[in-house]
């Protein structure tokens, strides 16, 4: 299982390939995952100790029917009916499922669907993640965007009518500076009402920095709660470090962020686990912090370039829609994001059951939003995407797929004053 995502990247130096070997095959070379760098903010918080003693503790095989039955009768679903939920058990009730969340997505949210598009400004990275595209061994054409680029593609995105944006990077302090991301989210401002942003975990202080130049949430995918699966999967990198990203929302908040987003990366490890781990996240931070926006994401593994065979383990369609049934009704406030990762059929469904964001006109290369909408001349030099993507709808025809389902496709409903 631990070698299933590794890349065979060809081309490397044979210094660059020993080196990529020794981190794959030996343990006692890589740092101890638990174990903060130097730098990296330490806060103190009871949330992860609360996570993982319910995570570890899961054993969804003891749930049957009559507790499936029991928590979709309850007004209010427990930590306990949201384990019998996620668990094997409910599969066959599904249905009920499904029109429970619907009854609680349009309590809560209307019959909107919220729209937006990533924007990768660079991919470079510094992380040794196996199952990733960007990861620093995998032979690929790596590309920053310059400010003048930078704003290039933001006009382009919004001449075609979106509102929000989504800037990425690589995990790559020494190529995408917090400074960098900075003047990337103050050019945003200009273009987009809401900007969030999806880098790698920094400090309280930095995430105010960017807040102030005009980041208003922060996401970041903890990619799998199993720390032990987490260390096969992370070789090096600060990324390796498991508590510090576990925190990274918290510091978010404290910084100043306006909402955060969680998510595992479904297929990892063991998906129900996960699942129950990433709402149980949500669900401790918001006691904490009750004023701030939070959503969960439920991204599924996509193949990437130099390794076509990564795909989620034992996550399929049916299961990742009991997974976000789940979430809709344990987190009924809660927004839910899905991505292009999925098919349009799946996607057209779900936002009529418990989905209430979904990208758009997405590309996860570097420098190619004008080509893609415009049908221009790509630039000579481009990066290479993070992951292959399912749904390649342009925001037009999202928009008027959404609304042929009878929801309102929303662009924005945040305005500064």
């Amino acid at each position: 299982m631990e070698n299933q995502f590794f890349v065979e990247s060809k081309h490397l130096s044979p210094k660059a390939l020993e080196k990529k070997h020794r981190l794959e095959n030996d343990m006692s070379f890589r740092k101890n995952h638990m174990e903060y760098m130097p730098g990296m903010e330490v806060i103190k918080s009871d949330v992860c100790e609360n996570v993982m003693a319910h995570m570890k503790s899961y054993d969804y095989s003891q749930y049957t029917a009559a507790d499936v039955k029991a928590a979709l009768e309850h007004d209010t679903c427990s930590i306990d009916d949201f384990k019998a939920l996620l668990s094997p058990a409910a599969e066959p009730f599904l249905e009920q499922m499904a029109r429970r969340a619907r009854l609680e997505t349009s309590k809560h949210f209307g019959n909107t669907v919220y729209l937006f598009t990533p924007l990768y400004i660079a991919n470079y990275c510094e992380n040794y993640c196996v199952y990733c595209g960007f990861n620093c061994y995998n032979h690929i054409s790596r590309l920053k965007l310059t400010m003048e680029q930078i704003e290039k593609e933001m006009k382009v995105i919004a001449d075609s009518g979106m509102e929000e944006i989504l800037i990425l990077t690589g995990e790559s302090r020494g190529k995408s500076s917090v400074a960098y991301i900075g003047e990337a989210c103050k050019l945003a401002r200009k273009y987009f009402r809401m900007t969030g942003l999806e880098i790698y975990p920094v400090n309280t202080d930095e995430y105010r920095y960017l807040h102030e130049c005009g980041a208003d949430y922060v996401t970041v995918f903890q990619e799998t709660y199993d720390t032990d699966r987490y260390e096969q999967l992370h070789l090096c990198g600060h990324k390796r470090v498991w508590p510090y990203r576990f925190d990274a929302q918290e510091r978010a908040m404290r910084g100043g962020m306006r909402g955060v987003a969680f998510s595992a990366l479904l297929g990892l490890s063991d998906f129900r686990k996960d699942a129950l781990a990433s709402a149980l996240h949500v669900f401790y931070l918001q006691r904490k912090y009750p004023h701030a926006e939070m959503s969960l994401s439920c991204p599924r593994l996509r193949p990437i370039i130099n390794n076509n065979k990564i795909n989620p383990l034992d996550v399929h369609e049916k299961q990742l829609c009991q997974v976000l049934c789940a979430y809709r009704i344990f987190l009924p406030y809660v927004g839910i994001t899905v991505s292009t990762r999925e098919s349009a059929g799946f996607r057209n469904g779900i936002v009529k059951i418990a989905a209430t964001k979904v990208s758009a006109g997405v590309s996860t290369g570097i420098g190619d939003h004008d080509s893609k909408y415009n049908g221009t001349k790509p630039d000579e030099v481009m990066g290479d995407e993070q992951f292959e993507i399912n749904d390649n709808r342009s925001l037009d025809k999202m928009y008027r797929d959404i609304a042929k389902e009878g929801l309102q496709p929303v662009l924005n409903d945040y305005l500064y004053v």
